[in-house]
């Protein structure tokens, strides 16, 4: 069982929770995640790592309540315990050597490229950060961001925060300010990701892209997570979930991905359902 230390909500649907689990913590890194059932007939999923403190033996992760089981795992408060917390799991995004990167989110994606753009600050690399969100209302780790970060854009689909327009507006201004990077690293929804890509591609910079919101499973078993990686069939769980966007194949994960969401809608109404029975 693996204690809940801190629950703090971060925006109307997506919550941080700080995790009891020293032994993941002692070996975790960016980039990587871990597998969690809520309680001992939960199903598994899984959640990159949002952040770890070894000395103090916790993990953080951060989730978007979108199912039956985010929904469950929100209805969880302090002092609570999770059944299973295993991990780390996933090959850690590489850091080493880069002299300057630009580190690029969305949405609750920025829950993952945060540990990235950190660890890239510590080993003393330049951090260009571009954050994008609907509006300001789901704004997150915005001063987070902000400590690790030579310069950090912050955009607005409407324009209600920081600037107005999309990431990739965001990026191709950077570069237009004279800014080349060592690589562009991007994290967030498919399409947003698939973009992203195309951006770098025109302005010659590597990328490089976590496949983690496709995930199901977690440890190449059931397949959900396949995609076509330079023509090879590749699972984001067990060979990734970083990988060359150039040879990411965007429109057959965007497709495959859209199987799920109607079966995802009607566990979450189900969870919800549940949830308000109890409370009569």
């Amino acid at each position: 069982m693996y204690r809940i230390v801190t629950k703090k909500p971060l925006n109307p649907t997506v919550t941080l929770l700080e995790i009891e689990a020293p032994l993941i913590a002692k070996k975790a890194e960016p980039g990587q995640f871990i597998i969690l059932r809520v309680d001992e007939d939960g199903e598994r999923i899984p959640l990159t790592i949002a952040g770890f403190d070894r000395e103090k033996g916790t993990v953080t992760i951060i989730f978007q309540v979108v199912g039956a089981t985010t929904v469950k795992l929100n209805a969880k408060e302090e002092g609570d315990y999770l059944q299973d917390f295993v991990g780390p799991l996933g090959n850690a995004t590489e850091t080493a050597g880069k002299k300057k990167v630009a580190v690029v989110g969305g949405g609750v994606g920025c829950a993952i490229a945060l540990p990235v753009a950190q660890k890239l600050h510590a080993e003393g690399c330049e951090v260009h950060s571009v954050i994008g969100f609907r509006s300001k209302d789901i704004v997150i780790l915005e001063d987070e961001f902000r400590a690790c970060s030579s310069k950090l854009k912050l955009m607005t689909d409407d324009g209600t925060y920081g600037e107005k327009g999309l990431v990739t507006d965001a990026l191709d201004a950077l570069v237009a300010e004279g800014n080349t990077y060592d690589e562009v690293i991007t994290i967030g929804p498919l399409v947003m990701m698939k973009f992203v890509t195309m951006t770098a591609k025109k302005h010659n910079l590597p990328c490089t892209v976590s496949m983690s919101p496709i995930m199901v499973d977690g440890t190449g078993m059931c397949g959900g997570c396949r995609l076509t990686v330079g023509g090879e069939t590749k699972f984001a769980c067990v060979d990734g979930p970083d990988f060359d966007g150039y040879k990411v194949d965007f429109d057959e994960a965007i497709s495959r991905g859209a199987i799920y969401k109607e079966f995802e809608r009607h566990a979450y109404e189900d969870a919800c359902n549940l949830f308000k029975k109890e409370v009569k």
